[in-house]
This record gives C-alpha cells, sequence and structure tokens, in this order.
C-alpha cells in the first residue's frame, strides 16, 4: 500500500432514493475509488435473481481467468469449509450465494459468477445509476487478470446506489451475515435493535461494510464504510463501528 494513498470513505443516506437522489444525509470522500473486495459479492448475489437458484453445480476449485488460461482458489485463503469439503460434490446455487454473502466463501463466489457471468454482475451495477468508477471484470483471485490492469473497485456512494436497488431476497441473505464486527457492532443491541442486512469485505489493508439499517418504527437507511490503512483489521473494524455509531445518532435527528 506504499503508493495508495489512505481512505476512510462513508455514506449515510435514506433506503428510499426516489426523493433523496443522491442527496445523503451524511459523507466523506463518497466517490473515492477503493478495491473492492468481497463487496463484489453483493452485485453478484443480484444478479444471480436471473438464474435457476435451484440448480445444482459440480464444486471445483480451479477457474478461467479473465485474461486466458485458468487459476486455482487456495483453501487457506477462503472462511468456507463447507463448500471446500463438498468438492466433487455438487451444490445448488442458492446455497452457494448464501455462502458467498454470509461466510464470504471465495469459492462459493466464484462457482456462482461462473453461471451468472461477469457481463449480468455489471448489468446490475449500471441499473443501480453506478458511476465508472465502480467495476466488476474479474472473479476473486484471478491475479493474472488483475496484473493485467482488470479491476474490482468500489465508491460509498455507488455501493449505496445498489443497497438501494437490492431485491427482498438478497437483503434477506445479507441478514444471515456472519460477520459482524464492523457496521453492526456500532448500533445499538437488545429489543430495540435495528435488523441489519450487511456485507463485508476484507484483504491485507483493506476493510469494507456496507449495510442495510431497518430501525424500529424508523426510516431505514443504508450506510457503506469504506478504509484503506495500514492499520490492523481488527483497528478498521472497531474504526467502522464507531462511524457507524456516530450515523446511528445523524440518521435519528432526522426521525420524527
Amino acid at each position: 500500500m506504499d503508493d495508495v494513498a489512505d481512505l476512510v470513505a462513508w455514506w449515510l443516506g435514506p433506503l428510499d432514493g426516489r426523493a433523496a437522489g443522491d442527496d445523503g444525509w451524511w459523507e466523506q470522500d463518497a466517490d473515492e475509488p477503493a478495491y473492492a473486495a468481497s463487496l463484489v459479492k453483493v452485485p453478484l448475489a443480484v444478479a444471480a435473481e436471473d438464474v435457476d437458484l435451484d440448480r445444482a453445480v459440480l464444486v471445483h476449485a480451479d477457474f478461467a481467468s479473465a485474461v486466458g488460461g485458468r487459476f486455482t482458489l487456495d483453501r487457506d485463503d477462503d472462511q468456507d469449509d463447507a463448500t471446500w469439503d463438498a468438492v466433487g460434490e455438487h451444490v445448488t446455487l442458492r446455497e452457494l450465494r448464501r455462502r458467498a454473502i454470509v461466510e464470504s466463501s471465495n469459492i462459493a463466489t466464484n462457482l456462482l459468477l461462473e453461471e451468472v457471468g461477469v457481463p449480468a454482475v455489471q448489468r446490475v451495477l449500471a441499473a443501480a445509476g453506478c458511476s465508472d468508477r465502480t467495476t466488476v471484470t474479474r472473479g476473486i483471485g484471478d491475479l493474472a487478470a488483475r496484473d493485467a490492469g482488470l479491476a474490482n473497485d468500489v465508491t460509498a456512494r455507488d455501493l449505496a446506489r445498489l443497497l438501494r436497488r437490492v431485491p427482498p431476497a438478497v437483503e434477506d441473505v445479507m441478514r444471515g451475515q456472519a460477520h459482524r464486527e464492523a457496521i453492526p457492532a456500532g448500533l445499538p443491541s437488545g429489543p430495540d435493535a435495528p435488523v441489519v442486512a450487511n456485507k463485508t469485505g476484507w484483504v491485507d489493508g483493506i476493510t469494507h461494510d456496507m449495510a442495510i439499517v431497518r430501525p424500529v418504527d424508523a426510516e431505514p437507511f443504508v450506510l457503506v464504510v469504506l478504509t484503506r490503512t495500514d492499520e490492523s483489521h481488527e483497528a478498521a473494524q472497531e474504526r467502522i463501528a464507531a462511524i457507524a455509531a456516530e450515523a446511528w445518532q445523524r440518521a435519528g435527528e432526522r426521525r420524527p
């Protein structure tokens, strides 16, 4: 990261963008691009609505590169033992989508992308009104494509636009998110806690979270926080949680 500037970007605004457009309640560097990491899994999950999710596909760990040839994922870089244990067996696309979101599974993501296709993901981003700063061009772990300049980048504002277009079925999957240490950690807990549907993304130097937040008896909102820093993953999660806590207060100021 020596040649890339640090970034802490966010966008907070209403879930219903018909009246507000891109006018959020609180933002910082919302148009600055950052490496997407696993946040690409959200537009992929949306695009998968157009395929037969009940069809089962063979689980394998090698995939076609966007620049030709093939590459193989490393199990040690993933956190989804269930799908890796199923290599050589068949799993439904619906279950692979769930694992891609809930467990942030890389192998499930690439298996789903193999069926859905990059162009379909790009169409989802275009339909959401995302700018050309947000791009999905390759699968997870396609290092040859990355080195050739094919980027998976996002901005906070564009991801907010995407969250506003997430269908109920995908939001429901996101509510089962296993990784809750960032945005959800900064929001109230207990009986009056909001319902949070979030998706995290992280690699070395990158920690992100994006969420649909539905408070009890109040207007739902979206919050996206992107960080690119040299601090530890745990410190970045704490920073995002602190931003989420302030976002909750700012959103509360708009409640009747």
